[in-house]
């Protein structure tokens, strides 16, 4: 049966067959990711993933697609259970960083882990595999950021 699938998606152009590519690996890493035990919602797991370093809710916004009204419910939430902070900008005295504290560090560290594993999983891929399909995603992100901002990816709350 597989191979029959196999067969007939490769009768089809390389760009329908990349799309599907992406969507099945969405799909599947989505439902993998539902199976993370955790407290967070998606946009905060997202959120802490995000947060490699302390960034202004400005900056983050944007690396995360989203609008700031999102980043500020988010980082809220994020505060008041303890996993991050707000620190003034040492560079402007008028804006706020979000910072990580220790348990934040701890959750991301585990959030990135278990991401790594379970895209490995999901794809199939090995590590010259992962690499160039990270740089070709990159290259597809960048244009699409370049282009436009989908209106619907931008309102996503999950």
């Amino acid at each position: 049966m597989s191979d029959d699938i196999s067969a007939r998606l490769g009768r089809l152009s390389p760009e329908i067959q990349a799309m599907m590519g992406v969507y099945a690996l969405y799909w599947k890493l989505e439902e993998s990711f539902d199976s993370i035990e955790t407290d967070l919602s998606h946009q905060e797991c997202h959120m802490l993933i995000k947060l490699d370093a302390p960034k202004r809710m400005g900056v983050l916004a944007a690396d995360m697609l989203t609008v700031p009204s999102t980043i500020t419910a988010t980082a809220d939430a994020l505060e008041q259970t303890g996993y991050l902070t707000r620190q003034r900008d040492p560079e402007d005295r008028r804006a706020w960083l979000l910072v990580l504290t220790e348990q934040g560090e701890e959750a991301r560290n585990m959030l990135v882990t278990t991401a790594g594993e379970l895209f490995r999983s999901a794809s199939g891929l090995n590590s010259d595999e992962t690499a160039e399909f990270a740089r070709l995603a990159r290259k597809i992100r960048d244009n699409i950021v370049k282009t436009g901002i989908p209106e619907g990816l931008k309102k996503c709350d999950s």
